[in-house]
Protein backbone atom coordinates (compact mmCIF):
# COMPACT_ATOMS: atom_id res chain seq x y z
CA UNK A 1 0.00 0.00 0.00
CA UNK A 2 1.40 3.46 -0.58
CA UNK A 3 2.32 5.57 1.96
CA UNK A 4 0.39 9.02 1.55
CA UNK A 5 2.31 10.82 4.55
CA UNK A 6 4.57 13.12 4.24
CA UNK A 7 7.47 14.79 6.82
CA UNK A 8 9.56 17.92 6.76
CA UNK A 9 12.22 19.47 9.51
CA UNK A 10 11.22 21.91 11.58
CA UNK A 11 14.66 23.63 11.99
CA UNK A 12 15.96 23.31 8.25
CA UNK A 13 12.50 22.64 5.87
CA UNK A 14 13.82 19.59 4.33
CA UNK A 15 10.90 16.96 3.38
CA UNK A 16 10.86 13.01 3.64
CA UNK A 17 8.55 10.16 2.84
CA UNK A 18 8.81 8.51 6.14
CA UNK A 19 9.71 9.93 10.03
CA UNK A 20 13.58 9.75 10.84
CA UNK A 21 15.08 10.51 14.13
CA UNK A 22 18.05 12.94 12.49
CA UNK A 23 17.69 15.21 9.58
CA UNK A 24 20.04 14.33 7.28
CA UNK A 25 20.80 18.13 5.69
CA UNK A 26 20.96 20.06 9.12
CA UNK A 27 21.66 16.93 11.30
CA UNK A 28 19.30 17.78 13.99
CA UNK A 29 17.92 15.50 16.10
CA UNK A 30 14.12 14.90 16.88
CA UNK A 31 13.08 18.12 14.55
CA UNK A 32 11.06 15.66 11.96
CA UNK A 33 7.32 16.20 11.92
CA UNK A 34 4.37 14.73 10.08
CA UNK A 35 3.20 17.68 7.30
CA UNK A 36 -0.47 17.51 7.88
CA UNK A 37 -1.85 19.84 4.71
CA UNK A 38 -5.18 21.14 4.92
CA UNK A 39 -7.82 19.93 2.31
CA UNK A 40 -8.74 21.86 -0.38
CA UNK A 41 -11.44 22.00 -2.81
CA UNK A 42 -11.13 22.62 -6.61
CA UNK A 43 -12.62 25.66 -8.26
CA UNK A 44 -15.30 24.90 -10.93
CA UNK A 45 -14.81 28.47 -12.61
CA UNK A 46 -12.57 28.81 -15.55
CA UNK A 47 -9.69 31.77 -15.09
CA UNK A 48 -9.85 34.74 -16.65
CA UNK A 49 -6.64 35.56 -18.67
CA UNK A 50 -5.23 39.22 -19.48
CA UNK A 51 -2.45 40.54 -21.82
CA UNK A 52 0.64 42.44 -20.56
CA UNK A 53 -0.33 45.32 -22.28
CA UNK A 54 -3.67 45.52 -19.74
CA UNK A 55 -0.93 46.15 -17.09
CA UNK A 56 1.53 48.64 -18.54
CA UNK A 57 0.45 51.76 -16.13
CA UNK A 58 3.05 53.92 -14.42
CA UNK A 59 3.39 52.17 -11.12
CA UNK A 60 2.31 54.45 -7.99
CA UNK A 61 4.69 54.90 -5.29
CA UNK A 62 4.03 56.24 -1.68
CA UNK A 63 7.06 57.89 -0.28
CA UNK A 64 7.72 57.53 3.53
CA UNK A 65 10.06 61.58 3.64
CA UNK A 66 13.07 58.83 4.82
CA UNK A 67 15.12 59.58 1.52
CA UNK A 68 17.46 56.92 2.27
CA UNK A 69 14.79 54.43 3.03
CA UNK A 70 13.11 55.12 0.02
CA UNK A 71 15.98 55.09 -2.52
CA UNK A 72 16.29 51.32 -1.34
CA UNK A 73 13.16 50.60 -2.29
CA UNK A 74 13.76 51.98 -5.73
CA UNK A 75 12.13 55.44 -5.27
CA UNK A 76 9.16 54.48 -2.97
CA UNK A 77 7.15 52.01 -1.17
CA UNK A 78 4.69 50.20 -4.18
CA UNK A 79 0.86 49.48 -2.63
CA UNK A 80 0.31 45.64 -2.38
CA UNK A 81 4.30 44.80 -1.95
CA UNK A 82 5.65 42.49 0.90
CA UNK A 83 9.40 43.73 2.24
CA UNK A 84 11.07 41.56 4.08
CA UNK A 85 13.79 43.25 6.65
CA UNK A 86 16.42 41.06 8.61
CA UNK A 87 19.50 42.41 10.71
CA UNK A 88 21.40 40.81 13.89
CA UNK A 89 19.91 41.84 16.81
CA UNK A 90 20.32 45.06 18.08
CA UNK A 91 20.87 46.64 15.24
CA UNK A 92 18.18 48.97 14.69
CA UNK A 93 15.40 46.96 13.21
CA UNK A 94 12.42 48.08 15.09
CA UNK A 95 13.38 51.33 15.41
CA UNK A 96 14.04 52.17 11.52
CA UNK A 97 10.26 50.41 10.77
CA UNK A 98 8.80 52.94 13.71
CA UNK A 99 9.86 55.70 12.59
CA UNK A 100 8.76 54.75 8.93
CA UNK A 101 5.45 53.85 10.45
CA UNK A 102 5.31 57.42 11.84
CA UNK A 103 6.59 59.07 8.96
CA UNK A 104 3.89 57.38 6.64
CA UNK A 105 1.29 57.92 9.24
CA UNK A 106 1.08 61.85 8.35
CA UNK A 107 -0.35 60.74 5.27
CA UNK A 108 -1.78 57.19 5.43
CA UNK A 109 -3.06 54.63 7.72
CA UNK A 110 -0.34 52.70 9.48
CA UNK A 111 -0.51 49.70 11.63
CA UNK A 112 2.09 48.59 14.40
CA UNK A 113 1.66 45.04 15.34
CA UNK A 114 4.42 43.83 17.59
CA UNK A 115 4.71 40.17 18.67
CA UNK A 116 7.55 40.56 20.98
CA UNK A 117 7.73 44.09 22.85
CA UNK A 118 4.22 44.99 25.12
CA UNK A 119 2.90 48.12 24.01
CA UNK A 120 4.65 50.41 26.74
CA UNK A 121 7.74 49.25 25.99
CA UNK A 122 7.34 50.55 21.94
CA UNK A 123 5.48 53.85 23.56
CA UNK A 124 8.96 54.37 25.91
CA UNK A 125 10.93 53.94 22.12
CA UNK A 126 8.43 56.34 20.51
CA UNK A 127 8.82 58.72 23.41
CA UNK A 128 12.49 58.84 23.19
CA UNK A 129 12.16 59.19 19.27
CA UNK A 130 9.70 62.03 19.41
CA UNK A 131 6.82 60.16 17.79
CA UNK A 132 4.18 59.99 20.37
CA UNK A 133 2.25 62.02 18.45
CA UNK A 134 1.79 60.26 15.06
CA UNK A 135 -1.23 58.53 14.35
CA UNK A 136 0.07 55.35 14.31
CA UNK A 137 -2.47 52.51 15.66
CA UNK A 138 -0.40 49.52 17.72
CA UNK A 139 -0.98 46.57 18.89
CA UNK A 140 0.77 43.67 20.64
CA UNK A 141 -0.54 40.27 18.86
CA UNK A 142 0.45 37.06 17.58
CA UNK A 143 -2.39 35.39 16.03
CA UNK A 144 -1.73 35.93 12.42
CA UNK A 145 -5.59 35.57 11.88
CA UNK A 146 -6.70 37.93 14.45
CA UNK A 147 -4.03 40.55 13.00
CA UNK A 148 -5.54 40.01 9.25
CA UNK A 149 -9.48 40.16 10.54
CA UNK A 150 -8.36 43.02 12.70
CA UNK A 151 -6.58 45.47 10.17
CA UNK A 152 -9.34 44.66 7.49
CA UNK A 153 -9.06 46.32 4.16
CA UNK A 154 -8.67 49.62 4.62
CA UNK A 155 -5.43 50.09 5.92
CA UNK A 156 -2.08 51.43 3.62
CA UNK A 157 0.56 49.67 5.60
CA UNK A 158 1.12 47.24 7.80
CA UNK A 159 4.32 46.35 9.75
CA UNK A 160 4.88 43.11 11.31
CA UNK A 161 7.11 43.17 14.21
CA UNK A 162 8.35 39.76 13.80
CA UNK A 163 7.45 36.91 11.35
CA UNK A 164 9.04 34.36 13.60
CA UNK A 165 6.72 35.24 16.24
CA UNK A 166 3.62 34.70 14.42
CA UNK A 167 1.54 31.52 14.30
CA UNK A 168 -1.72 29.98 12.94
CA UNK A 169 -4.12 27.60 14.21
CA UNK A 170 -3.87 25.35 11.06
CA UNK A 171 -0.35 24.76 11.32
CA UNK A 172 0.44 22.67 14.22
CA UNK A 173 3.35 23.42 15.33
CA UNK A 174 5.19 26.35 17.71
CA UNK A 175 5.90 29.56 16.66
CA UNK A 176 8.96 30.55 14.45
CA UNK A 177 9.45 26.81 13.04
CA UNK A 178 9.26 26.52 9.58
CA UNK A 179 5.99 24.95 9.28
CA UNK A 180 4.31 28.34 11.16
CA UNK A 181 6.73 30.91 9.13
CA UNK A 182 5.62 29.71 6.13
CA UNK A 183 1.70 29.73 6.54
CA UNK A 184 1.83 33.05 8.13
CA UNK A 185 3.48 34.45 5.43
CA UNK A 186 1.26 32.79 3.54
CA UNK A 187 -1.58 34.07 4.84
CA UNK A 188 -0.12 37.72 4.95
CA UNK A 189 1.19 38.03 1.24
CA UNK A 190 -2.28 36.83 0.30
CA UNK A 191 -3.97 39.86 2.43
CA UNK A 192 -1.23 42.27 0.73
CA UNK A 193 -2.08 41.64 -3.01
CA UNK A 194 -6.44 41.19 -2.53
CA UNK A 195 -6.32 44.55 -0.51
CA UNK A 196 -3.13 46.22 -2.19
CA UNK A 197 -1.62 47.05 1.45
CA UNK A 198 2.04 46.97 1.66
CA UNK A 199 3.38 44.82 4.66
CA UNK A 200 6.61 45.01 6.33
CA UNK A 201 7.96 41.82 7.77
CA UNK A 202 10.51 42.20 10.35
CA UNK A 203 12.69 38.76 10.35
CA UNK A 204 15.01 37.18 13.17
CA UNK A 205 18.64 35.74 11.26
CA UNK A 206 20.74 33.12 12.01
CA UNK A 207 24.09 32.79 13.26
CA UNK A 208 25.74 32.63 9.91
CA UNK A 209 23.47 35.87 8.97
CA UNK A 210 21.06 34.35 7.08
CA UNK A 211 17.39 35.57 7.83
CA UNK A 212 15.73 32.54 10.51
CA UNK A 213 13.18 30.03 8.75
CA UNK A 214 12.62 28.24 5.36
CA UNK A 215 14.32 30.18 2.43
CA UNK A 216 10.81 29.70 0.30
CA UNK A 217 9.96 33.38 2.64
CA UNK A 218 12.48 35.43 1.03
CA UNK A 219 11.17 33.80 -2.30
CA UNK A 220 8.06 34.50 -1.51
CA UNK A 221 7.84 37.97 -0.81
CA UNK A 222 8.90 41.30 -3.31
CA UNK A 223 11.67 42.62 -1.44
CA UNK A 224 14.22 41.70 0.98
CA UNK A 225 16.39 44.34 2.89
CA UNK A 226 19.35 43.50 5.29
CA UNK A 227 20.39 46.29 8.11
CA UNK A 228 24.04 45.80 8.72
CA UNK A 229 26.45 47.59 10.69
CA UNK A 230 29.31 47.04 13.08
CA UNK A 231 28.37 47.21 16.95
CA UNK A 232 30.93 49.99 17.46
CA UNK A 233 30.02 52.26 14.54
CA UNK A 234 26.92 54.37 14.63
CA UNK A 235 26.37 54.10 11.43
CA UNK A 236 24.16 51.38 9.80
CA UNK A 237 23.76 50.18 5.86
CA UNK A 238 20.31 49.12 4.76
CA UNK A 239 21.14 47.08 1.59
CA UNK A 240 18.93 45.27 -0.91
CA UNK A 241 19.47 41.96 -1.98
CA UNK A 242 15.97 41.55 -3.89
CA UNK A 243 13.56 43.51 -5.18
CA UNK A 244 10.71 43.06 -8.09
CA UNK A 245 10.21 46.80 -8.13
CA UNK A 246 13.64 48.71 -7.96
CA UNK A 247 17.37 47.89 -8.60
CA UNK A 248 19.07 45.40 -6.30
CA UNK A 249 21.86 46.16 -4.29
CA UNK A 250 20.95 49.37 -3.32
CA UNK A 251 22.64 51.25 -0.29
CA UNK A 252 20.63 52.95 2.18
CA UNK A 253 23.15 54.49 4.68
CA UNK A 254 21.61 55.54 8.28
CA UNK A 255 23.54 57.33 11.44
CA UNK A 256 22.34 56.21 14.71
CA UNK A 257 21.32 58.97 16.89
CA UNK A 258 19.99 59.60 20.81
CA UNK A 259 17.23 60.87 18.42
CA UNK A 260 16.69 57.48 16.12
CA UNK A 261 18.43 57.05 12.55
CA UNK A 262 19.30 59.65 10.44
CA UNK A 263 19.92 59.29 6.07
CA UNK A 264 23.22 60.07 5.35
CA UNK A 265 22.76 62.18 1.83
CA UNK A 266 26.51 62.33 1.21
CA UNK A 267 28.07 58.86 2.25
CA UNK A 268 31.14 59.57 0.05
CA UNK A 269 32.29 62.58 2.12
CA UNK A 270 31.21 60.65 5.33
CA UNK A 271 33.56 57.57 5.05
CA UNK A 272 36.36 60.07 4.18
CA UNK A 273 35.92 62.56 7.09
CA UNK A 274 38.37 60.98 9.35
CA UNK A 275 41.17 59.34 6.59
CA UNK A 276 44.62 60.64 8.01
CA UNK A 277 47.14 62.03 5.65
CA UNK A 278 50.50 60.79 4.89
CA UNK A 279 50.06 57.25 5.51
CA UNK A 280 51.19 54.23 3.74
CA UNK A 281 49.06 51.75 3.16
CA UNK A 282 46.02 53.96 2.68
CA UNK A 283 44.09 54.48 -0.65
CA UNK A 284 40.78 55.70 -1.87
CA UNK A 285 38.73 53.44 -3.93
CA UNK A 286 35.95 54.79 -6.13
CA UNK A 287 32.95 51.97 -6.32
CA UNK A 288 29.62 51.49 -7.03
CA UNK A 289 26.97 50.39 -4.97
CA UNK A 290 23.44 50.19 -6.16
CA UNK A 291 22.70 53.09 -8.15
CA UNK A 292 25.17 55.66 -7.19
CA UNK A 293 29.34 55.80 -6.49
CA UNK A 294 30.69 55.79 -3.49
CA UNK A 295 34.40 56.73 -2.18
CA UNK A 296 35.75 54.21 0.74
CA UNK A 297 39.02 54.31 2.46
CA UNK A 298 41.33 51.13 2.21
CA UNK A 299 43.51 50.46 4.85
CA UNK A 300 46.15 47.84 4.75
CA UNK A 301 48.90 47.10 7.28
CA UNK A 302 51.71 44.45 6.34
CA UNK A 303 54.24 43.80 9.72
CA UNK A 304 56.99 40.85 10.49
CA UNK A 305 54.81 37.52 10.83
CA UNK A 306 56.15 35.57 14.42
CA UNK A 307 53.82 32.45 13.32
CA UNK A 308 54.33 29.29 11.13
CA UNK A 309 51.48 30.69 9.07
CA UNK A 310 51.09 34.27 8.17
CA UNK A 311 47.89 35.75 9.00
CA UNK A 312 45.40 36.94 6.93
CA UNK A 313 42.83 39.26 8.03
CA UNK A 314 40.10 40.83 5.88
CA UNK A 315 37.20 43.49 7.16
CA UNK A 316 34.16 44.16 4.83
CA UNK A 317 35.88 42.19 1.89
CA UNK A 318 36.00 38.57 0.57
CA UNK A 319 38.82 37.26 1.97
CA UNK A 320 39.55 34.55 -0.98
CA UNK A 321 39.93 37.69 -3.21
CA UNK A 322 42.74 38.93 -0.93
CA UNK A 323 44.53 36.01 -1.51
CA UNK A 324 44.15 35.83 -5.06
CA UNK A 325 45.48 39.62 -5.41
CA UNK A 326 48.40 38.54 -3.28
CA UNK A 327 49.49 35.25 -5.19
CA UNK A 328 49.03 38.15 -8.57
CA UNK A 329 51.89 40.14 -7.09
CA UNK A 330 54.22 37.61 -5.51
CA UNK A 331 53.89 35.91 -9.42
CA UNK A 332 53.93 38.87 -11.77
CA UNK A 333 56.30 42.10 -9.48
CA UNK A 334 58.05 39.60 -7.38
CA UNK A 335 57.03 40.64 -4.08
CA UNK A 336 56.70 38.30 -1.27
CA UNK A 337 54.32 38.16 1.88
CA UNK A 338 54.80 34.85 2.63
CA UNK A 339 56.72 35.36 5.77
CA UNK A 340 54.67 39.04 6.67
CA UNK A 341 50.89 39.14 7.95
CA UNK A 342 48.42 40.94 6.36
CA UNK A 343 45.00 43.15 7.41
CA UNK A 344 43.41 44.70 5.30
CA UNK A 345 40.25 47.41 6.49
CA UNK A 346 37.47 48.79 4.26
CA UNK A 347 36.92 51.88 6.76
CA UNK A 348 33.55 53.19 7.94
CA UNK A 349 31.52 49.17 7.94
CA UNK A 350 31.21 48.95 4.41
CA UNK A 351 31.52 45.67 2.70
CA UNK A 352 32.57 45.75 -0.83
CA UNK A 353 32.08 43.12 -2.89
CA UNK A 354 32.87 44.16 -6.41
CA UNK A 355 36.18 43.11 -8.79
CA UNK A 356 36.63 46.54 -9.23
CA UNK A 357 38.39 47.02 -5.48
CA UNK A 358 41.10 44.68 -6.24
CA UNK A 359 43.71 47.80 -8.06
CA UNK A 360 42.56 49.74 -4.89
CA UNK A 361 43.77 46.69 -2.73
CA UNK A 362 47.01 46.24 -4.44
CA UNK A 363 48.11 49.50 -4.54
CA UNK A 364 47.05 49.81 -0.95
CA UNK A 365 49.10 46.17 0.21
CA UNK A 366 52.27 47.53 -2.00
CA UNK A 367 52.56 51.19 -0.16
CA UNK A 368 51.85 49.30 3.51
CA UNK A 369 55.38 46.68 2.48
CA UNK A 370 57.00 49.76 0.95
CA UNK A 371 56.43 52.16 3.68
CA UNK A 372 55.70 54.63 0.65
CA UNK A 373 52.43 56.65 1.35
CA UNK A 374 50.18 57.59 -1.47
CA UNK A 375 49.16 61.35 -2.89
CA UNK A 376 46.21 62.54 -0.76
CA UNK A 377 44.60 63.37 -3.65
CA UNK A 378 44.45 59.93 -6.02
CA UNK A 379 41.82 57.68 -6.27
CA UNK A 380 42.24 54.21 -7.43
CA UNK A 381 39.74 51.58 -9.65
CA UNK A 382 40.29 48.56 -11.23
CA UNK A 383 40.27 45.12 -11.76
CA UNK A 384 43.22 42.80 -11.33
CA UNK A 385 43.38 39.40 -13.43
CA UNK A 386 45.32 36.49 -13.39
CA UNK A 387 48.11 36.50 -15.53
CA UNK A 388 48.53 40.52 -13.66
CA UNK A 389 46.53 42.75 -16.69
CA UNK A 390 44.00 45.70 -15.32
CA UNK A 391 40.08 45.20 -16.30
CA UNK A 392 37.95 47.67 -17.41
CA UNK A 393 34.78 47.71 -15.29
CA UNK A 394 31.67 48.75 -15.72
CA UNK A 395 30.46 53.06 -15.33
CA UNK A 396 33.59 54.56 -15.17
CA UNK A 397 32.22 57.86 -15.96
CA UNK A 398 30.25 58.13 -12.90
CA UNK A 399 33.00 56.74 -10.49
CA UNK A 400 35.21 59.67 -12.16
CA UNK A 401 32.71 62.49 -11.84
CA UNK A 402 32.45 61.02 -7.88
CA UNK A 403 36.28 61.72 -7.29
CA UNK A 404 36.15 64.68 -9.25
CA UNK A 405 33.41 66.20 -6.78
CA UNK A 406 35.06 65.29 -4.04
CA UNK A 407 38.30 67.72 -4.74
CA UNK A 408 40.42 64.39 -6.31
CA UNK A 409 43.31 65.73 -8.47
CA UNK A 410 44.38 62.34 -9.98
CA UNK A 411 42.78 58.79 -10.59
CA UNK A 412 44.34 55.56 -11.42
CA UNK A 413 42.47 53.38 -13.75
CA UNK A 414 42.37 50.64 -16.16
CA UNK A 415 44.01 51.48 -20.02
CA UNK A 416 40.76 50.08 -21.54
CA UNK A 417 38.64 52.38 -20.04
CA UNK A 418 38.09 55.10 -23.37
CA UNK A 419 37.34 58.40 -21.33
CA UNK A 420 37.92 61.80 -21.54
CA UNK A 421 37.93 64.04 -18.65
CA UNK A 422 39.37 67.58 -18.14
CA UNK A 423 38.21 68.12 -14.59
CA UNK A 424 40.76 65.22 -12.93
CA UNK A 425 44.07 63.92 -14.03
CA UNK A 426 43.63 60.47 -15.62
CA UNK A 427 46.44 58.00 -15.35
CA UNK A 428 45.71 54.54 -17.30
CA UNK A 429 47.90 51.25 -16.58
CA UNK A 430 47.57 48.36 -18.30
CA UNK A 431 49.07 45.85 -16.09
CA UNK A 432 50.33 45.66 -12.32
CA UNK A 433 53.34 46.40 -13.10
CA UNK A 434 52.53 49.14 -15.08
CA UNK A 435 50.85 50.59 -11.86
CA UNK A 436 53.88 50.00 -9.58
CA UNK A 437 56.17 52.02 -11.86
CA UNK A 438 53.99 54.44 -11.59
CA UNK A 439 53.41 55.16 -7.92
CA UNK A 440 57.35 54.95 -8.09
CA UNK A 441 56.70 51.98 -5.24
CA UNK A 442 60.49 50.52 -4.47
CA UNK A 443 59.69 46.92 -2.28
CA UNK A 444 63.55 46.21 -1.41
Amino acid sequence: MKNDKAFYCNACGARYHKWLGKCEDCSQWNTIVEDISPSYTSKSTKIDFQTLSASNKEIERRLSDISEFDRVLGGGIVPGSVVLVGGDPGIGKSTLLLQVSAALSQDYSCVYISGEESAEQICIRAARLEMQDSSVKLACETDVDAIINSVGSNMDFLIIDSIQTLQCSSADSIPGTVAQVRTCAFKLINFAKSTNTAVFLIGHVTKEGAIAGPKILEHMVDTVLYFEGERGNSYRILRSVKNRYGPCDELGIFEMRNKGLVGVSNPSALFLTQRAENVPGSVVFSGIEGTRPILVEVQALVTRSYFSVPRRTVVGWDINRLLTVLAVIESKCKISFSSMDVCLNIAGGLRISEPACDLAVAVSLLSAASKKSIDRATCVFGEIGLTGEIRSVPRSSERIKEAEKLGFKTIILPESTNIQSSGIKLETVKSLTNAVELLEIDYS
